[in-house]
């Protein structure tokens, strides 16, 4: 992605390994300042997933198969065995970071089927290193495919809607739902985007609209509860959203308040598509229903959340001091409010999805 320090653009990647360290954009400190974290361990690799120093499902996944090759590398002896139980017990400490984003779990999966082609530690650490690199490439190459296909849905001047942060920042580059439209905005369509804030950590109105405005791309950001007002005024041509998982149905689970838009969307006659990389897709659930949903600390909620110019938390309590909260991270959009599915591979209806990875 396109990054400007000091007056000068520069190129980043999301997250990307050195050695033994994992590197990453520090994602809570934007749009205050942009600082890179740098994580030594698959421990701190795994809290930095759950802290949300890296988010978004394929920079998850990519962060997960470095988070792999990493506790390799950590692994101190010579006894095959034992190197096994430590993966093992590293695999699930990934894991169990963030539980709803499929792209974790298929991306540590795939990890494994490397460590099973061999009985070497230092084979499976040169397999595991050559791996995760190319699965960040590819990676990278899934969600450039999705805008290519998606910006064919996108008019001159498009009105759009997103919601969460489904960018270069959610991914290893170029984003989900945000690389059609940085691909239409390349190709002179000049489109306009709505930018959902996103309660309560507010991806959209630091994460999102940050993106945009180092890509030049006009837009304006919305409360979450002003899209309906919008969309009944006829404001809004169409919405995309990225996916955190996508069941063998069509459902999508993803950022809380998706499924209020996508309900919206329908009464409006407003087209709602969703843009993911096959690596999203569980075939194991049937239905959104059968994912685990994260709940989230209440704080996030009950306190104001963010970073100010001076690198300082502001960390203050916006509710009275009894008061509880519920923090649910995802919703289930059903199929049946989704008009299409952007993929590195093609645009489907939801009730026809590709059926493998």
């Amino acid at each position: 992605m396109k990054v400007k320090i000091n007056g000068t653009m520069e190129e980043y990647r999301t997250v990307w390994m050195t050695d033994s360290v994992i590197y990453m954009i520090n994602q809570p400190k934007l749009p205050a300042c942009f600082q890179i974290y740098g994580s030594d361990n698959h421990r701190k690799t795994a809290k930095s997933i759950k802290d949300m120093i890296v988010r978004g499902a394929p920079a998850i996944g990519a962060t997960g198969a470095f988070g792999i090759t990493q506790a390799a590398i950590e692994f101190k002896g010579d006894d095959f065995s034992c190197f096994l139980r430590h993966m093992e017990e590293a695999k699930k400490t990934l894991k169990d970071a963030r539980p709803t984003a499929y792209d974790l779990f298929y991306a540590i999966d795939k990890m494994s089927e490397e460590i099973d082609k061999t009985s070497s530690i230092k084979e499976a650490i040169s397999l595991l290193q050559e791996a995760s690199l190319n699965y960040a490439n590819e990676s990278t190459e899934r969600c450039r495919l999705i805008g290519v296909n998606g910006e064919k849905l996108i008019r001159d001047s498009s009105r759009i809607l997103t919601h969460c942060n489904a960018g270069a920042l959610g991914c290893v580059d170029y984003g989900t739902a945000l690389a059609p439209i940085r691909i239409a905005n390349d190709n002179g369509k000049k489109p306009f985007v709505f930018v959902d804030e996103t309660r309560p950590r507010c991806q959209g109105s630091r994460l999102t609209a940050w993106e945009l405005i180092q890509e030049d791309i006009s837009h304006s950001i919305i409360v979450d509860n002003a899209a309906g007002y919008l969309m009944r005024k006829g404001e809004i041509d169409l919405v995309i959203v990225g996916a955190d998982r996508i069941t063998s149905n069509g459902d999508v689970i993803n950022k809380i308040g998706t499924y209020e838009k996508a309900v919206l969307a329908k009464e409006n006659n407003i087209p709602f598509y969703v843009a993911a990389p096959k690596s999203t897709f569980d075939y194991n659930s049937k239905t959104g229903d059968e994912t685990e949903i994260e709940e989230r600390s209440e704080d996030e909620v009950l306190y104001m959340w963010g970073i100010d110019s001076d690198n300082r938390l502001n960390n203050v309590r916006i509710a009275p001091k009894e008061s509880k909260a519920r923090n649910p991270a995802f919703d289930v959009t059903p199929a049946k409010y989704i008009s299409k599915i952007i993929t590195e591979e093609g645009i489907y209806n939801p009730q026809e999805i590709p059926t493998k990875h």
